[in-house]
């Protein structure tokens, strides 16, 4: 008992040094962050590339608009259906294992495209690539919860959630530098080469998972029992009885699936830049594959500051509903306005550009919201849930695109459209209880 009493004391001595706190916290950071990080590059690469394979691979597989939104809504299809099976399982096999499973089958579903040569064969690696990957967002949001508190999870998550636009920044002029530079070698299409190497590092990532990720905070060998003990009592703290914490209680609660609504809301935006916005380019003029590559990484590097920025002043201020609703809407405005700048390339990226940064800006604090809630067993299937929801917008978005253009030849109207809606959902977070989103 005497050596219970001495723990306790150590690790309530180290939670009044500000000082050890950060210092451990930092060394959490280096150690999950970059894979986390790395991890949701690679799945948003290897989800979005087909926006630039598209760019040759619709001629060689005869896919009109209307069918290549098709195929890249179906991703969505397996996704949704499999995401609540794949996080519960996460809980009860543990991260190193299932985050593993997960990066290593999307790689190998993901090069696989390399080998289609119909559109049904299209089709159906699309749904597949959707359901290797489900799991991987609320697994990694879940995996974060097990290990920081609710007041230092806002600028975690956005370290976290750069992946997505590192994902353009990075791989981008990488995937036009291979459609440009490839094309032919081997006697192989470039489109074909650009997801034969973009599916290489969800597999290298999955074996770090598999070898170099801790489960949870009892195995990690590298913190000493007072670190343990520390971090397990500073993760108690957030505990209170607006949570709940059964499995059934995550499909019941209303919460949940309002988070799943306003997340699929400003998805509507974010896919559609990321899926559109090489044929956008294409559309006025700019024919290089490198050159539109290039051009695409701007909306996500001005996306990158903007989120750790603003992931960081939340979680300075513990306020989270006003830095989710005032990017939202400044995104959904401007993103708007961006179909009355037709006559002018520069201009319509300036404005999708910083229209892509405010949306994107607001998803760490927003992703901070559903652990004020959940707890357990309920934190697996409420993330899942609320990701999979959200995710129904990845299939809509691309296909009313694809719709609009074919029977309008501009995606104009579909961008209002969901601008409004953008708007609409990010102002219906004021009806969750301030206590609630802004507890951190």
């Amino acid at each position: 008992m005497a050596l219970d009493l001495s723990f306790d004391s150590t690790a309530a001595g180290m939670a009044a040094d500000g000082a050890q706190a950060d210092a451990l916290y930092r060394r959490l950071t280096w150690r999950i962050a970059p894979f986390l990080c790395l991890g949701f590059l690679a799945a948003y690469v290897d989800r979005v590339n087909v926006g630039f394979a598209k760019l040759r691979m619709a001629a060689d597989l005869g896919l009109g608009e209307a069918a290549y939104g098709l195929g890249a809504g179906l991703f969505f299809v397996g996704y949704v259906l499999c995401e609540v099976p794949s996080n519960i399982l996460l809980q009860r096999v543990g991260a190193r294992f299932w985050l593993a499973r997960i990066m290593l089958t999307w790689g190998v579903v993901s090069g696989a495209m390399c080998l289609v040569h119909t559109p049904m064969a299209f089709y159906a690696l699309r749904l597949l690539l959707g359901v290797a990957e489900a799991g991987f967002m609320p697994g990694a949001l879940l995996y974060l919860s097990q290990w920081f508190p609710p007041e230092r999870r806002g600028r975690l998550t956005a370290l976290f959630m750069i992946g997505i636009p590192l994902s353009s920044v990075l791989g981008a002029p990488l995937s036009g530098f291979i459609l440009a530079h490839f094309s032919g070698v081997g006697g192989i299409a470039g489109w074909r080469w650009l997801f034969a190497v973009e599916s290489l590092p969800p597999v290298l990532l999955g074996l770090w998972a598999l070898f170099g990720l801790p489960d949870r905070i009892e195995t990690a060998d590298w913190l000493d029992a007072r670190e343990k003990g520390f971090l397990r009592e500073q993760l108690r703290h957030g505990h209170d009885d607006h949570a709940i914490s059964r499995l059934w209680q995550a499909f019941a609660d209303p919460r949940v699936w309002h988070v799943g609504l306003i997340d699929g809301a400003i998805l509507l935006g974010l896919y559609t830049v990321a899926f559109w916005f090489p044929t956008f380019l294409k559309g006025r003029g700019v024919a290089d594959p490198m050159t539109i590559g290039l051009i695409t990484m701007v909306p996500h590097l001005c996306a990158v500051f903007s989120m750790v920025l603003n992931g960081w002043h939340s979680d300075r201020t513990g306020e989270r509903r006003l830095h989710v609703v005032l990017p939202v809407l400044l995104g959904a405005f401007l993103l708007g306005c961006s179909v009355l700048a037709d006559g002018s390339l520069a201009v319509s990226v300036c404005l999708i550009a910083l229209a892509n940064a405010a949306i994107l800006g607001a998803l760490p604090p927003f992703w901070c919201i559903p652990a004020n809630f959940l707890r357990g067993p309920a934190a697996a299937a409420g993330l899942a849930i609320a990701c999979s929801f959200a995710n129904l917008a990845g299939f809509f978005a691309t296909g009313i695109i694809g719709w609009t253009i074919q029977r309008t030849h501009s995606p104009d109207l579909a961008l209002v459209l969901f601008a409004c809606v953008m708007a609409a959902a990010a102002l219906s977070l004021f009806l969750i209880p301030r206590e609630i989103v802004d507890r951190a």
